[in-house]
C-alpha cells in the first residue's frame, strides 16, 4: 500500500517563519513585496542589460552613503541637530545560536543522505539525488549567475502564493508524481541489480 495523504492541511504561513518574510513571499504586505520585485528587477537589469560592474555598483553606493553619513554629522554639529540615526549592528549570541541550530540541522540531513547512499547502498535514493543534482546543474547551464537569482527570486514571490491558493489541488498532483517516480526508481534499481553478476557460494569456495 502506499502512503496515506495527510489529512490536515499544512499552513504555508507558518512554514515560511510566519514573520514579515513570510507576508512578503505570501503577499499579504503588498507594500514588502512591490519593493522586493522592483528593486530585483532593477538591480537585474541594471547589471544584466545595462552591463553595470558589480563591485563598481557596491563601491559606489558604500561611497554614496559614507558621504552621506559624513555631512550629516558635520551639519548636525555644527547646528546642534542630532547625530544620523545609525542602527546598532551587533550580532546578538541568540542570533548566531539559532543560525548554527539550522545549519547544524541542514547539514545533519546531508549526513544522513550521504549515509545512506554509501553505507545503505540506497538504490533509489541514490538516482533522486544524482536526477536531481543534474537537474541543478542543467538548469545552470543555461542562464548566467545574476540571472539565475533573478528567477529564483520570481519564483520566490509567485511560487508560495499560488501554493498557499491551491494547496489541495496542487497536493493531490505532487502525491500522484511522486508515487509514479517511486515507482519508475524501484523499477530501475531492480533491472540495475539484476544486471550486477553476484558469486554464488560454490564460486566463493572455489576461489
Amino acid at each position: 500500500m502506499g502512503d496515506s495523504k495527510p489529512s490536515r492541511r499544512i499552513s504555508v504561513h507558518q512554514a515560511l517563519g510566519g514573520g514579515l518574510v513570510a507576508d512578503v513571499l505570501l503577499w499579504k504586505k503588498w507594500g514588502g513585496g512591490v519593493v522586493v520585485l522592483v528593486s530585483a528587477t532593477a538591480l537585474w537589469f541594471l547589471f544584466e542589460r545595462a552591463g553595470y560592474n558589480f563591485l563598481t555598483f557596491v563601491a559606489n553606493v558604500l561611497l554614496l552613503l559614507v558621504v552621506i553619513l559624513f555631512l550629516w554629522a558635520k551639519a548636525a554639529s555644527l547646528l546642534n541637530r542630532p547625530l544620523p540615526p545609525i542602527p546598532d549592528l551587533e550580532v546578538s549570541e541568540e542570533s548566531a545560536r539559532e543560525a548554527a541550530e539550522v545549519l547544524q540541522i541542514w547539514f545533519s540531513r546531508a549526513l544522513a543522505i550521504a549515509h545512506d547512499i554509501a553505507i545503505g547502498r540506497n538504490l533509489a535514493l541514490f538516482l533522486q539525488i544524482a536526477a536531481a543534482l543534474w537537474f541543478i546543474s542543467f538548469i545552470g547551464s543555461l542562464f548566467d549567475f545574476l540571472t539565475l537569482i533573478y528567477i529564483v527570486v520570481l519564483l520566490s514571490m509567485s511560487v508560495p502564493m499560488l501554493y498557499d491558493k491551491y494547496q489541495d489541488q496542487i497536493d493531490d498532483k505532487l502525491y500522484m508524481m511522486h508515487g509514479i517516480i517511486q515507482t519508475q526508481c524501484r523499477k530501475v534499481g531492480s533491472n540495475v541489480l539484476r544486471k550486477i553478476p553476484i558469486p554464488s557460494n560454490k564460486q566463493k569456495k572455489m576461489q
